[in-house]
């Protein structure tokens, strides 16, 4: 049975770039951790670049969107003055 990938988080993704970030600043990380941690954050900077595009994407067809609705002057009914 194929697995269904698991879902993007954002948020989730930027504070796990965070503490990668803050674990290798801390310069007690090996050599082979720093290479990881970093191939790490190359990969969730990237989800996130996708990510960010996406909705960017998303706002800038609701945006130029024509299906907006315009007001109309409201006419009255002749009957009900």
């Amino acid at each position: 049975m194929a697995r269904k990938p698991a879902k993007f988080n954002f948020e989730d993704a930027l504070e796990n770039l965070a503490e990668l970030v803050e674990a290798m600043e801390e310069g007690e990380l090996s050599l082979e951790e720093s290479l990881k941690a970093f191939e790490q954050g190359i990969k969730l900077t990237r989800e996130c670049q996708v990510a960010l595009e996406n909705a960017e994407q998303k706002v800038q067809l609701l945006v130029n969107s024509d299906d907006i609705p315009e007001a109309e002057p409201f006419e009255e009914d002749e009957n009900e003055a």
